[in-house]
């Protein structure tokens, strides 16, 4: 009689599909928008940190998702009118629940709204199972606390024209110039690959 234990095959995970989103920035022209992959398994909370790596945003600010109606961000007793959904255990791909778009909004008091389109779902890919990656983006992100869409319309034409009467005052508040058209595609990158979702 044989002692010989069968031992089973540990099952391989399965690597999660991948989604294409858009996401544009609302109210502004000429549109401010990115296009990223990101693994459909993603949970709301590391979406979140994505967003904010994607449009160069520095996490200052409250944030919440919008599912048609369904809202999922961090619970905040003292500030949640209506109670959010806790964010950090739901996978993107529950939160769609077949819906081909959301919004995620940052900053309640600028009130930038992001349109999130999914384009396609692709198949997965080892290197992308725990990374997000831009494929294609357009014009720079407006500077936190700068008013909102209107606000971000000022700067620009400040900013952008040296005989402007609030010129000064505005490049000494932004400590830099300011192309509306740039995005650094390659530090967004690089800021991508080291996050690890």
């Amino acid at each position: 009689m044989s002692n010989v234990i069968a031992l089973k095959k540990p099952r391989a995970k399965k690597i999660p599909d991948l989604l294409q989103l858009k996401i544009e920035l609302a109210w502004i022209k000429p549109t401010i928008w990115r296009r990223i992959l990101v693994p459909e398994s993603i949970t709301l909370g590391n979406l979140h940190q994505v967003l904010q790596v994607t449009f160069g945003w520095c996490d200052y600010h409250l944030h919440e998702f919008d599912f048609g109606g369904k809202r999922f961000g961090i619970p905040d007793p003292e500030f949640d009118w209506e109670p959010v959904r806790p964010e950090t255990r739901v996978q993107l791909k529950t939160a769609l629940g077949g819906m081909s778009s959301f919004k995620y909004i940052y900053d309640f008091g600028d009130h930038w709204e992001h349109r999130v389109k999914v384009e396609k779902k692709l198949p997965g890919d080892p290197e992308l199972s725990h990374r997000a990656m831009l494929l294609k983006a357009a014009n720079a992100t407006p500077p936190e606390d700068v008013g909102g869409a209107p606000g971000y319309a000022d700067f620009v034409a400040a900013m952008t024209d040296p005989n402007h009467p609030e010129h000064q005052s505005m490049s000494e508040w932004h400590g830099d110039a300011f192309d509306p058209a740039f995005v650094d595609v390659v530090a967004i990158s690089l800021a991508l690959h080291d996050l690890k979702i």
